[in-house]
């Protein structure tokens, strides 16, 4: 760092500082970088974007593509234990219009409430990389017994989803699985409390073949016949809205979180977030919330209040109970018109925080309710997210603790508990 800053400008060296202490977003972005490795090696950008979603790091294709040259990177292939970059979905609103989106078919499978894995196997060596493609093949190890024991290859990278099961194998609340994946010491223990599950749903590679061009019935085929006693997300090939609709519901009452769609010839894509695969989730029921307090943001929202905190009413005490927090929903001119209003309700400062009177309602959508000890409520919102400002409503309209209780409760109508 001193030897790039003794060579930057003033200018570039400002810069260079509020990017080292996060105090700058940039908008610099993978594909960005791709361009400028193919710029700097002359290589085409097709090639250094083939490459990068095969290797899954920028960085060693730019080293590679130096050391090595553009014909390097055309040979570029699947490195066992080297992860893969995961192939995104989109959302489709219901199941009609994933069928309109798939050409009128395709297969709807279980989404499950877990952790996407990706899995590596060379003759009984496993590993297990997270979402993000961390190493988490210590944390689970009933995951690389299963996968050993099961899985009929001698080398394959296939993809699953890990799920957190209560006693009587009904799936519990994913943020007890996460304390799987922090978990390095331990392990037995924490996984006798904490059993998980793996589902199978694709395959990458296996003995020396890359399918990943290969139609997705075929590798989900692939898959079915390599996958031993690990079962598989459970499927629905259709054409029909209403065979669809009964599966939503099935996937639902068993505690899952919605549908999964994926389109029978699609190819699998690393890196990319498309159409060839919808996630279907219903809607849970949206919360009016009361905004209580508020910080400033970093970057570009340095200046404005964009992150909020949400309260619900308790009718017993008349107090604003926090359930959760947010940044997201709000455009830059609803932020900064939001700003302007909480300056005006300060009742106290704290840093960068301040705490406002409960005057602003706004509503919000998210994922699931989840028990927290961070807050006094005991309860929190997973990804929230705010939909609308509701200035039509006061705050003592706003939803109460006790119907954020109600719903919360509900879940486990569906879910297992979790019990330690």
């Amino acid at each position: 760092m001193e030897t790039l800053l003794s060579q930057a400008s003033p200018l570039e060296a400002k810069y260079l500082i509020k990017i080292f202490i996060g105090e700058m977003r940039t908008g610099f972005h993978e594909g960005l970088m791709e361009q400028a490795v193919s710029e700097a090696f002359q290589i085409s950008i097709e090639a250094v974007q083939k490459a990068s979603m095969v290797i899954g790091d920028i960085g060693e294709v730019a080293a590679t593509a130096k050391a090595q040259g553009g014909e390097a990177l055309l040979k570029v292939g699947f490195k066992i234990f080297r992860p893969v970059k995961l192939t995104l979905a989109q959302t489709a609103g219901d199941v009609a219009e994933a069928l309109k989106e798939h050409g009128g078919e395709t297969a709807f499978e279980y989404k499950l409430d877990g952790a996407r894995v990706q899995i590596h196997k060379s003759i009984d060596v496993v590993k297990i990389f997270s979402r993000r493609l961390t190493d988490a093949t210590a944390s689970l190890p009933e995951v690389v017994g299963a996968v050993r024991g099961s899985l009929k290859a001698e080398e394959a990278v296939v993809e699953g989803e890990v799920i957190a099961v209560d006693r009587e194998g009904h799936p519990i609340p994913f943020q007890h699985l996460m304390r799987r994946f922090r978990r390095v010491h331990q392990i037995a223990d924490t996984a006798q409390k904490v059993p998980v599950r793996l589902y199978l749903f694709d395959m990458l590679y296996v003995d020396g073949k890359n399918v990943i061009s290969t139609p997705y019935s075929k590798r989900r085929q692939l898959l079915k016949e390599r996958a031993g006693d690990i079962p598989l997300t459970r499927q629905l090939v259709t054409s029909e809205a209403g065979k669809a609709e009964s599966f939503l519901r099935e996937a639902i009452s068993l505690g899952h979180e919605g549908l999964m769609a994926k389109k029978l010839d699609g190819e699998y894509v690393p890196g990319i977030r498309g159409k060839r695969w919808l996630k279907v989730k219903p809607v849970l029921e949206p919360l009016d919330l009361v905004i209580v307090a508020a910080e400033y943001g970093y970057g570009r929202r340095h200046e404005w209040l964009s992150d909020y905190y949400l309260a619900a009413r308790d009718t017993e005490t008349g107090e604003f109970l926090k359930v959760g927090k947010t940044f997201k929903g709000l455009t830059d001119a609803e932020i900064i018109e939001m700003t302007r209003r909480l300056k005006n309700i300060i009742v106290k400062v704290e840093g960068r925080r301040i705490v406002v009177m409960p005057k602003i309602v706004v509503e919000v959508l998210y994922n699931e309710i989840q028990r927290s000890p961070k807050y006094r409520s005991g309860m929190a919102l997973r990804f929230a997210r705010i939909s609308r400002i509701r200035d039509d409503k006061p705050s003592e309209e706003a939803d109460t603790i006790q119907r954020v209780q109600a719903i919360f409760e509900r879940q486990f109508l569906k879910k297992g508990r979790y019990k330690p």
